[in-house]
């Protein structure tokens, strides 16, 4: 009789253990789906909206004339979508560290003196130039936490944006961030061949946060971060993530 009672009493143990395993890889796909669908239906930042509703109309007219066209036409509204993505993004929240301002590529780190725009063309600076091409997020977001001390536009030429020279001679925007301790630093937005259109969503005397988003440039344009008294932690030819890449410590 124990001997039927052990089979069983094995039989309902591995049963349960079966049960759980097939639960635990039915969750597992299920949140697998899930990162998967929230990778590919991404937040639109609001500048989108009315570029998409284009694309999608312009898609439309194209597909009542061919197929192939209409596929094209999707393909384009895919890639708008796409550029115009505003993810969520997870800074360090550290004073301590700068974060990258936008997503894309170091073409360029240089000593260099301070904009003259901004009356700062006696002072040294580190600046770190990031292209951001036409598949990058555009979202520019805040090295550090600070106050908007001033904002500065400047209108200027659509070069190559990965030219050095389009820091000097291109459409830009100049914010300059003071921190708790009165340090300074300044982003630059800049314009490119293809963005005719710098965005920025803040003004003097606003305060935000280490990652905050503060505007957008449209579609494919630099930005260059300028700072004094931190340590480099990047280099020429790395990618950076808006708002999560640490590109230096404070001395």
């Amino acid at each position: 009789m124990w001997f039927f009672t052990l089979i069983l009493g094995t039989s309902i143990n591995n049963f349960y253990q079966l049960n759980l395993i097939i639960k635990y890889t039915y969750w597992l796909t299920i949140t697998k789906y899930i990162i998967m669908l929230d990778f590919i239906v991404q937040k639109l930042h609001r500048e989108g909206y009315r570029f998409v509703a284009i694309a999608a109309a312009i898609t439309f007219i194209l597909l009542l004339i061919s197929k192939i066209l209409g596929l094209i036409g999707l393909v384009l509204s895919i890639w708008v979508y796409y550029f115009f993505r505003d993810p969520d993004r997870f800074p360090i929240q550290d004073e301590n560290y700068l974060v990258s301002p936008a997503d894309g590529k170091i073409t360029q780190i240089v000593e260099i003196n301070g904009p003259k725009e901004l009356g700062l063309e006696e002072k040294k600076y580190t600046r770190i130039s990031i292209f951001m091409d036409v598949f990058c997020c555009h979202v520019n977001r805040a090295p550090y936490t600070g106050t908007i001390d001033k904002i500065f536009y400047k209108p200027g030429k659509y070069i190559n944006a990965t030219l050095d020279k389009a820091s000097e001679d291109n459409e830009r925007n100049f914010l300059q961030l003071k921190n708790s301790n009165g340090e300074e630093i300044i982003v630059v937005q800049i314009a490119g061949m293809i963005a005719r259109r710098i965005v920025c969503d803040v003004s003097e005397g606003d305060t935000i946060s280490q990652g905050d988003r503060f505007g957008i440039i449209r579609f494919g344009s630099k930005v260059d971060l300028y700072f004094e008294k931190y340590n480099l932690l990047a280099r020429e030819g790395q990618n950076t993530v808006g708002g999560e890449t640490l590109l230096a410590i404070k001395k």
